[in-house]
């Protein structure tokens, strides 16, 4: 159980996918602008996280990497399917990104027409692609580990979206110099938001 809180905590704050690695940054400043619209895709990205991140640890290790087949028989042992591992994963995503598009377009249509392009672009977010790539590098020994990572990275994406839209609606009332309204002043504050987060290097797990 301290494992899995350790692997929780690193992933949410010290692995985060926006302020150590900067995945899934298209998405991050463009739906940034509310902290509504961004409470609804950060959710989705959780969800999708969480989903997808056990689906592909199931496949990698009884499917796609070396000697993955042994439970078909003898003769498998030596089979690798590692090169199909990247069409494998994006075709996981994609299938899951497509069952919360129809989701929130059933139940939250106003949300779904606030989102617009970038629910579907889901599919294409790197941190969501980054989370199952990194899930293969660490090479989780069991589901548990890998369904609590794909939280984790999913929760510390929401968290990272939904400090920079409320940081966004509050400097709406700021004097900013005319040159970094918009995305300059935001490409500002997400390098310090990185900085800050750095410092949970510090913590020992």
């Amino acid at each position: 159980m301290e494992n899995l809180l350790n692997l929780f905590v690193k992933s949410v704050f010290i692995e985060n996918m926006v302020f150590a690695y900067f995945l899934g940054m298209c998405s991050f400043l463009a739906v940034s602008k509310s902290v509504k619209t961004a409470t609804g895709l950060g959710l989705a990205v959780i969800f999708v996280q969480v989903i997808t991140l056990p689906v592909n640890y199931l496949l990698e290790n009884y499917l796609l990497k070396e000697g993955a087949l042994k439970w078909l028989g003898a003769g498998y042992e030596t089979v690798d399917l590692s090169f199909l591992s990247f069409i494998m994963f994006i075709a996981v995503i994609a299938s899951m990104v497509q069952l919360v598009e129809m989701v929130v377009e059933k139940f939250a249509p106003v949300l779904y027409n606030q989102l617009g392009i970038f629910l579907p672009l889901i599919a294409v977010n790197c941190a969501i692609l980054g989370g199952s790539l990194f899930m293969q590098q660490k090479a989780f020994h069991t589901l548990g580990e890998a369904t609590v990572y794909g939280f984790g990275s999913g929760f510390g994406w929401f968290l990272a979206i939904i400090s920079i839209a409320a940081i966004r609606e509050k400097i709406q009332y700021s004097q900013i110099p005319a040159p970094l309204r918009g995305l300059g002043i935001t490409f500002i504050i997400t390098g310090l938001m990185g900085l800050a987060f750095m410092g949970f290097m510090g913590i020992k797990l």
